[in-house]
């Protein structure tokens, strides 16, 4: 189930195989350098459906030394860097969804055990270890394989975007502290979510890990989203969309100065031969609107005059994080509207990305009780 699985291989070939797969192989680069070093944990938060899971399933199948998976990697574009082969199917890996959740889990404990008592059996049995009592910490049986790996977790925050156990989100942060922190058994933390990581008034709640968000991220921007010249190259494939056309409904997001579209829609769009809005389905929609009826009129008279084109100037320095309580100022639901990526911000300024996230907005501004934002939205669409 975790350790060393080939579940990863399996669903990246599915996705190498697939008519429109992108190369974001190059991701790996940046990673092999932190390999065993002081910062070897990282933490790359995206909204939904913007390839997160496909970057954790590519890092487990290069790096996991169960199988052989040369025959993918040796056909793209991290081939010939250096690194790429000493890296190549050479480690222990133990893979983590925190999002599934069996039918039998009805508790944080039944949550948690499900995962660390599995795990605990897999490392016993895989690497012969005697002697072990029952009630031995899944840390210590990790200290006790002598092994070291490297950790691939995927939708580390499902517990907090999806508000459950909330009584017990706290004893989940300290469980991966527990874990992480000034461990030798670690070569390599890589976690990946929606949200970034709950603060407390003295910092992070695991400031081992380097952080890089929708907000800020010089390093790894370009692996989270397709880029312009990338769907270009898609668009080529077919002959039914024009690139105009994708670029009008799907580009608009910028972190760092990248221009990003969103893969899912994209995808879809090519696959279907139909530019429509697909990101009401990835349920990030009925969170907008759970934080707007907090504050209805500012945020509204502001959405709508981005769906007039106008982009809005507000300082946001701070990221909607995980474990925050519901949003309620103006400058706190345009921080997790952006990690949710209803919203793009760049240069301080924020703006509605593209004419699929414009449809949602008419949608949200639409008020039956408000006559007055009722025809200024039906005015300007």
């Amino acid at each position: 189930m975790y350790l060393n699985t080939k579940r990863p291989l399996e669903n990246y070939k599915n996705l190498f195989n697939s008519k429109y797969f992108v190369d974001k192989s190059l991701i790996l680069n940046d990673i092999n350098e932190l390999i065993n070093t002081s910062e070897k944990f990282l933490c790359i938060t995206r909204p939904r459906r913007f390839g997160k899971t496909s970057i954790a399933d590519m890092l487990s199948s290069y790096y996991c030394k169960a199988f052989d998976s040369s025959s993918i990697f040796n056909s793209l574009n991290i081939k010939d860097s250096e690194g790429y082969k000493e890296n190549l199917n050479k480690h222990n890996v133990i893979s983590i969804s925190f999002s599934e959740i069996t039918d039998y889990v009805h508790t944080y404990k039944d949550y948690m055990d499900n995962i660390i008592n599995t795990l605990k059996e897999e490392i016993i049995t895989e690497f012969n270890i005697k002697n072990v009592d029952t009630t031995y910490s899944l840390k210590k049986i990790l200290r006790m394989s002598g092994e070291k790996f490297i950790f691939i977790i995927d939708e580390w925050d499902y517990i907090f975007n999806n508000h459950l156990f909330e009584d017990n989100q706290n004893d989940f942060l300290e469980f991966l502290r527990n874990i992480f922190k000034d461990e030798a058994y670690i070569s390599l933390c890589y976690m990946t979510g929606i949200l970034p990581i709950k603060k407390y008034a003295t910092g992070s709640a695991l400031n081992m890990f380097d952080e890089y968000t929708m907000l800020s991220d010089t390093l790894f921007n370009e692996y989270f989203g397709f880029t312009e010249s990338e769907v270009k190259v898609l668009c080529n494939k077919q002959n039914k969309i024009k690139f105009d056309e994708l670029r009008e409904w799907y580009n608009g997001y910028v972190n760092e100065g990248v221009k990003l579209y969103n893969p899912r829609s994209v995808v879809k769009a090519l696959k279907n031969r139909k530019c429509k809005n697909y990101w009401t389905s990835t349920g990030a929609m009925n969170e907008v609107l759970k934080y707007l009826k907090y504050n209805i009129l500012d945020v509204k008279n502001d959405v709508i005059k981005m769906v007039a084109g106008e982009e809005i100037k507000i300082k946001i320095n701070e990221e909607f994080r995980a474990g925050q309580t519901t949003p309620k100022t103006r400058k706190e639901i345009y921080s997790a509207m952006i990690v949710l990526g209803f919203l793009s911000y760049n240069n301080g300024y924020l703006k509605i990305p593209n004419k699929e996230l414009m449809t949602l907005a008419v949608a949200i501004c639409y008020d039956s009780k408000t006559k007055e934002h009722h025809c200024k939205i039906e005015k300007l669409s």
